[in-house]
């Protein structure tokens, strides 16, 4: 992977990154409103691919498909950070020859209960960046160590 700082990853960093990772940030339109879930995935090819239970997630994705899924990471040796965002289509993978495929994938739940849903998202957009972490001594401002009143 390249590691220039403050830089725009390739498609190819943005997967290399994917996967690296096991856990990212599903986020869906659920009920009129943004939500966002963790959960533990694997690449399978140019897609991402999760396991889960039937509820939020999944009755999100069956209204509408179009998700997004993002990880990201801050690297303390080199003092950088990174972000991929993946936008798609999400659709449940019912196809018996396609659940026989997906099996062979390390998609195992972290969490217990009945995960019998699984879900691959398709990209239609792979973005990334890597960028040194700022100082944060570089905000402080005239009033930053002045005391403060406690919260109530």
């Amino acid at each position: 992977m390249n590691v220039e700082s403050n830089m725009v990853l390739d498609v190819t960093d943005c997967w290399s990154y994917l996967r690296a990772s096991a856990i990212g940030r599903l986020a869906v339109i659920g009920d009129d409103a943004p939500e966002i879930f963790p959960v533990n995935y694997s690449v399978e090819h140019s897609a991402i691919v999760f396991r889960s239970a039937e509820g939020g997630k999944v009755d999100a994705i069956r209204a509408r498909p179009r998700v997004a899924f993002e990880i990201d990471e801050f690297e303390p040796a080199t003092n950088t950070a990174w972000s991929v965002v993946i936008k798609g289509i999400a659709k449940e993978i019912n196809d018996p020859e396609e659940l026989r495929e997906t099996v062979g994938l390390d998609v195992s739940p972290w969490q217990g209960g009945a995960k019998n849903r699984f879900i691959r998202i398709i990209a239609e957009e792979v973005s990334g960046r890597r960028f040194p972490v700022t100082d944060p001594s570089a905000w402080e401002a005239p009033l930053s160590h002045v005391a403060r009143a406690p919260r109530e």
